[in-house]
């Protein structure tokens, strides 16, 4: 079967969308070069499109049989919407070295005037389709919740992160459904090189702003209880991208779910940690949490400390409050930040499987991990790499009943 060619396309100087048919796009999975091909599909909704700065156009010239940068032109890349996994990082040539921003770079291309991206499906969108966001009564429910609660300074800046961010959990406070966020801590005990929040003011930009109070048990307890109350398979959520670690606020945290569940026993109550704070977590969970995504870089110790950058806990100790939800009923999942090229390496994937094994994680949901794929080079080993599907089915080989997706999901 003769293979779909998939064509470079990139920004000329005068910022118009070229393709150019002479070239393959190619795609990085680590250092290994891969040449667009029928598994590339077709560029999902709610996808946007993007230009690198200071990346010049890479693509391979199959009567050549070699690489070929294109001059005074720019790379580009694609981010891609929920439920959708990247499996190559984009190629290019660095004429320029500026940070890129946050955002999750995957590799482009076009067949016949259809732009293709490096990806694959791993969740049904269902209820995080881009269809059902960023609607025209938006605003004026966002107007409508406020008017009911004028004092509660965190719907201020969830109506932020809905209309300037377009956070979809923000959003579902609104539209008073499915999975919502609650942002309460401006604080963190992590470092995160890819940290979406806060950064220092000389590197990339964050794509967004942490909240810069800690709200009051009484703002927190009545959005969290309407929203069990009236959501359909409602969600509330702790630990977004618009704040810190949500676990610091240990005491608050406790004091509010136990009065989220004296006034409804209706929805999941969810916090999104890094687990470092083994003593919170313990307590959250005995107060009454259902639910506990956490952040995983890598299993393997040293490379968890140089991205996550931990301030007074280590990896240990995530072991341990995931092991303690685990033994408490919690329903247990990591936010695993992959990247394609080291996630899916021999020892990263050895280290998963035993990290896994150990704490009973029932979930494990995909992110495309935001950072400049520069970055990654110091922690990305040669040699073959297996493709992304391949990494995931024999993680589902050995752990069959593990779910594997890019949603949380309210405990059965």
């Amino acid at each position: 079967m003769t293979s779909t060619k998939v064509s470079l396309i990139y920004s000329d100087a005068d910022g118009n969308l070229r393709i150019d048919p002479q070239l393959t796009a190619v795609g990085f999975n680590g250092s290994q070069v891969e040449l667009g091909d029928e598994t590339w599909i077709d560029f999902p909704a709610g996808g946007e499109l993007l230009l690198l700065p200071g990346r010049l156009p890479l693509g391979y010239n199959q009567a050549h049989d070699q690489l070929e940068v294109v001059e005074e032109a720019t790379a580009l890349a694609a981010i891609m919407p929920l439920g959708y996994t990247r499996t190559l990082t984009p190629a290019y040539e660095t004429a320029v070295s500026q940070e890129l921003p946050l955002f999750g770079y995957t590799a482009v291309g076009a067949v016949e005037g259809r732009l293709k991206v490096a990806a694959i499906e791993t969740d049904a969108q269902l209820k995080w389709n881009p269809i059902y966001y960023n609607t025209s009564d938006l605003p004026r429910l966002i107007k409508r919740t406020i008017r009911d609660y004028p004092e509660n300074r965190i719907l201020r800046q969830l109506s932020k992160c809905a209309l300037e961010y377009h956070c979809l959990t923000a959003q579902n406070i609104f539209y008073r459904r499915w999975e919502a966020g609650i942002p309460v801590s401006p604080l963190c005990n992590a470092d995160c090189l890819g940290c979406i929040s806060k950064q220092p003011a000389e590197c990339c930009p964050s794509p967004q702003n942490r909240i810069d109070f800690v709200p009051e048990e009484s703002e927190i307890v009545e959005l969290a209880t309407v929203h069990l109350e009236e959501a359909a398979d409602g969600i509330i959520s702790f630990g977004q991208g618009c704040e810190g670690e949500p676990s610091l606020q240990k005491e608050l945290l406790v004091k509010a779910v136990r009065a989220i569940r004296r006034q409804t026993s209706r929805g999941t109550i969810n916090i999104n940690s890094n687990a470092g704070y083994t003593e919170a977590i313990k307590a959250l969970a005995d107060a009454g949490l259902d639910s506990i995504r956490v952040s995983l870089f890598s299993a393997v110790p040293e490379h968890y400390d140089w991205y996550h950058r931990p301030h007074g806990y280590t990896l240990a100790d995530v072991r341990e409050s995931l092991r303690y939800a685990a033994d408490n009923n919690l329903q247990t999942a990591l936010n695993l930040l992959f990247f394609p090229g080291f996630s899916n390496q021999k020892a990263e994937t050895a280290a998963l499987k035993e990290f896994i094994a150990d704490v009973g994680v029932r979930q494990v949901q995909i992110r495309n991990m935001n950072i400049d794929p520069e970055k990654m080079s110091s922690v990305i080993n040669g040699g073959a790499l297996p493709t992304v599907a391949e990494w995931i089915s024999d993680l589902q080989r050995d752990f069959p009943g593990l779910q594997i997706g890019n949603y949380t999901k309210p405990k059965a």
